[in-house]
């Protein structure tokens, strides 16, 4: 059975726009929440791109993703309430995603979440157009990341690196970053990735008008 689980609410109704999700994932110590910091503070002041928050059962911590934390119980009440778009589980945590970003993709915008894996189909299902932007990095640079953040023993980082090996989507989009080296030169590529997408999805809104 898979480490991670995720099941779709409802999704709100007249959510028919034409913004587009850009999925940001990867194995833990790939520099995920690095690369997104970097991308915000060059393009957070942009009120056509949204970072979204997750979500997430997880006290907040300066070194960790910047996220909304909830109890279990209380994560659990608004998933019911029909909050969150998309809700699953991984390493003994629930993830989601807010309902609310459907209306900033109802308006052409572009919202930029920090993704799942193993989400991904459900992502998808909830939100419809979805770039996947996948960063990866060198086993042995993996591995110290993740034995340098000391969060978990030896055991729980071999499982995570065991798990970082992901397949081609030819049937998807999906952009490719190196996260190996320093830190603009991938945050660089991902800030050009998102806006590729602003300026196709202003061409695409552009060309329904006409």
């Amino acid at each position: 059975m898979s480490s991670e689980t995720a099941d779709v609410a409802a999704p709100i109704a007249g959510t028919g726009g034409h913004g587009t999700l850009i999925a940001v994932v990867g194995p833990s110590g790939a520099g995920k929440d690095s690369l997104l910091s970097y991308a915000r503070d060059r393009l957070g002041a942009d009120p056509a791109v949204l970072f979204v928050r997750r979500v997430i059962t997880r006290p907040a911590a300066p070194e960790a993703e910047d996220h909304d934390s909830l109890s279990v119980d209380a994560f659990l009440a608004a998933q019911a309430s029909g909050l969150f778009a998309v809700a699953w589980q991984a390493h003994g945590l629930h993830y989601a995603i807010p309902a609310a970003v459907h209306r900033h993709l109802a308006g052409g915008g572009i919202a930029v979440v920090n993704g799942s894996r193993a989400a991904l189909p459900a992502i998808r299902a909830a939100f419809g157009r979805v770039v996947t932007i996948r960063i990866s990095c060198r086993p042995e640079i993996l591995a110290a990341r993740l034995a340098a953040r000391g969060r978990e023993d030896p055991g729980r980082q071999q499982a995570r690196l065991a798990r970082s090996v992901t397949t081609a989507e030819a049937d998807r989009e999906v952009v490719e970053i190196d996260n190996s080296g320093a830190l603009a030169g991938a945050g660089d590529a991902l800030v050009a990735a998102i806006r590729s997408r602003m300026t196709k999805s202003a061409s695409i809104s552009r060309g329904r008008e006409a």
